[in-house]
């Protein structure tokens, strides 16, 4: 039986991860392939609840065991409620951030040992793996930046969630650690540089996806 693709987009705070989520979908659908955008943490009931809980800034003393026990709690549901099924019916799903997210953040951001990270994460996906990642790449503090101007989630008194709102050199350890992962896995994991124009940088993701769906044949 035909499985779809796990399409799954990475970065930095400010990348543009959701704008290319549904800009890749539209490219998708155009070409009749069955497409559905989801996100982590988050997309089930109990995802969203705990995204709330993850991201609100009321929870700033939240210890990065927690942390990551919620994220990849999340994920579990999100893999079995909504992925897996998804995939079994030959759906292209395109995530806003997987498991890579994980290993940049908590792993690299908070030092969490990375054995340990993959440990779980292992657990929490239930084997299943992206067949494509792109990583948006941009400069942390232009990120931060456009991040900041952006409202995604809402929180009192307009604040930015709790990972927008940690220092500079966190978010230098997350991006060192995407780039890191990505030298790992240079076939799945395809590093876009982000471009001032939107097209300019979608127009990139859209080599690396046709060059997937040729590789599955599909018809591009």
């Amino acid at each position: 039986m035909k499985r779809g693709l796990l399409l799954t987009l990475e970065g930095p705070e400010g990348s543009g991860k959701s704008t290319h989520s549904r800009l890749l979908a539209g490219y998708l659908i155009q070409k009749n392939i069955q497409t559905y955008c989801t996100r982590e943490p988050g997309s089930t009931a109990l995802g969203e609840k705990m995204r709330q809980l993850l991201l609100s800034p009321l929870h700033k003393n939240m210890s990065a065991r927690t942390e990551l026990l919620l994220y990849e709690a999340a994920r579990a549901q999100h893999v079995d409620e909504i992925i897996i099924p998804a995939l079994k019916k030959n759906v292209a799903v395109i995530c806003d951030r997987f498991y890579d997210a994980t290993f940049a953040y908590q792993g690299y951001g908070r030092k969490i040992d990375l054995n340990i990270v993959k440990h779980i994460n292992d657990f929490a996906v239930n084997k299943v793996k992206p067949d494509l990642t792109i990583l948006l790449d941009i400069d942390v503090n232009i990120g931060l930046e456009k991040s900041s101007r952006l409202s995604k989630d809402s929180f009192p008194r307009g604040e930015s969630d709790r990972i927008e709102q940690e220092g500079t050199e966190f978010h230098k350890r997350v991006r060192e650690g995407y780039l890191n992962l990505a030298q790992r896995e240079p076939e799945r994991i395809k590093v876009v540089t982000v471009e001032s124009e939107i097209s300019k940088t979608q127009l990139e993701i859209q080599k690396h996806i046709d060059g997937l769906l040729r590789r599955n044949n599909y018809v591009v």
